[in-house]
């Protein structure tokens, strides 16, 4: 595949990558709105005029509030480094078979990974997995991205 094939729309791998990053998108906006429902419900708020607004009270440590908090700031702290990795693994001009099942699972993981983590309270090691597989997938793509652009300077 030429240079600018690897670019082409035609491409199956930059395909894969639009594909998974939009789901991946749609899954952080999901979750930031899990997390106003999930306040809103249980009338907890971190501002005192939204507190004023929905009847509710200002609090910062409530657990179900906290723990769909810290589920939407751990795909901000992953999910933005998978696409900056992820489009440049694209330019390698990966195996199709390979990049498109390292962009799926890594998919699926993530979304494992907040349903067992926001929605469904599960025994590790199952959150432990659903994190640290997609976390390799990232080292591995930027592992590869890595060495293919040191052997062609």
């Amino acid at each position: 595949m030429s240079d600018i094939s690897i670019i082409s729309l035609s491409n199956p791998v930059l395909q894969s990558y639009i594909v998974h990053s939009i789901i991946l998108a749609l899954k952080l906006l999901s979750v930031s709105t899990l997390t106003t429902l999930t306040r809103q419900y249980l009338k907890v708020f971190s501002n005192a005029e939204d507190a004023k607004f929905f009847k509710g009270n200002v609090k910062f440590d409530d657990p179900i509030v906290e723990r769909t908090r810290r589920a939407h700031l751990n795909d901000l702290e992953n999910i933005p480094a998978f696409w900056i990795i992820a489009a440049f693994y694209v330019t390698t001009n990966p195996t199709a078979l390979l990049a498109v099942m390292l962009f799926r699972v890594y998919t699926v993981c993530r979304i494992v990974h907040t349903l067992v983590y926001a929605l469904f309270s599960c025994p590790q090691p199952i959150r432990a997995f659903a994190y640290a597989i997609p976390y390799l997938i990232k080292w591995y793509m930027g592992l590869q991205v890595v060495l293919y652009y040191i052997t062609s300077i």
